[in-house]
C-alpha cells in the first residue's frame, strides 16, 4: 500500500487494526512451518485426528474384549464403539492415507471437504470390512469375533499411522 499511495505507514497501520476491531476484517497468525520431525508433528493440534483415532480404536477393541454380551448397562457402550469402529474408523484411516491433504479427482476445495470425507470413509468401510472377513475366511483363524475385531485394529492403526506419515510429507511440500 505504502508503494502505491502516498499514505504514511503509521496512517495504513492504523486503519488496518481499526478495520480489524470494527471486525471487517481478520488477520490471522502466520502459521509455523511443519516440524522436520515426525515427533514434534505428532504432538501439533493438526495431529488430534490420529490420536482420536487410534484412542478409540484401541478402546473399541478392549471394551470388545473385556464387557461381556450380558452385561446391559455396559454391553450399549461396546455396541456403540463397534459401530464405530465398523462402519467409520477403518474407511476414515484409509481416506487419510490415501487422500491425506489434495484428493485425486475434483473437489470444490483443495482438499476434501468434511461431508466429503465422511461419506468416503463411510463408504471405504462398507468396502473394507467384507474384504477383511472374506481374507479371514481362508484363514486358519476362520471368522470369529477376535480375529475380526484384531484386524480391524491392525488395519486401522496401520492406515492411521500411513496417513499422518503422508500428511507430515505433504505438508512439508507445501512450506517449501
Amino acid at each position: 500500500m505504502k508503494a502505491k499511495t502516498n499514505i504514511p505507514e503509521p496512517k495504513i497501520v492504523e486503519h488496518i487494526v481499526r478495520l480489524q476491531n470494527q471486525g471487517k476484517i481478520t488477520l490471522k497468525e502466520p502459521s509455523a512451518p511443519p516440524s522436520q520431525k515426525l515427533s514434534i508433528y505428532l504432538k501439533t493440534r493438526e495431529t488430534y485426528w490420529y490420536w482420536v483415532t487410534i484412542i478409540l480404536a484401541i478402546t473399541t477393541a478392549i471394551t470388545v474384549f473385556t464387557i461381556p454380551e450380558n452385561v446391559y448397562p455396559l454391553v450399549y457402550v461396546r455396541y456403540v464403539l463397534g459401530t464405530i469402529f465398523v462402519t467409520w474408523l477403518p474407511g476414515y484411516s484409509f481416506t487419510k492415507a490415501f487422500f491425506p491433504t489434495v484428493p485425486p479427482f475434483k473437489t470444490s476445495t483443495k482438499s476434501l471437504d468434511p461431508i466429503e470425507r465422511i461419506a468416503l470413509s463411510i463408504g471405504m468401510s462398507l468396502a473394507l470390512v467384507p474384504l477383511v472377513g472374506l481374507i479371514l475366511y481362508y484363514t486358519p483363524w476362520g471368522i470369529s469375533l477376535t480375529p475380526i475385531v484384531l484386524s480391524l485394529l491392525v488395519l486401522t492403526v496401520v492406515f492411521a499411522t500411513a496417513g499422518i506419515i503422508r500428511e507430515h510429507k505433504s505438508q512439508l511440500k507445501e512450506s517449501t
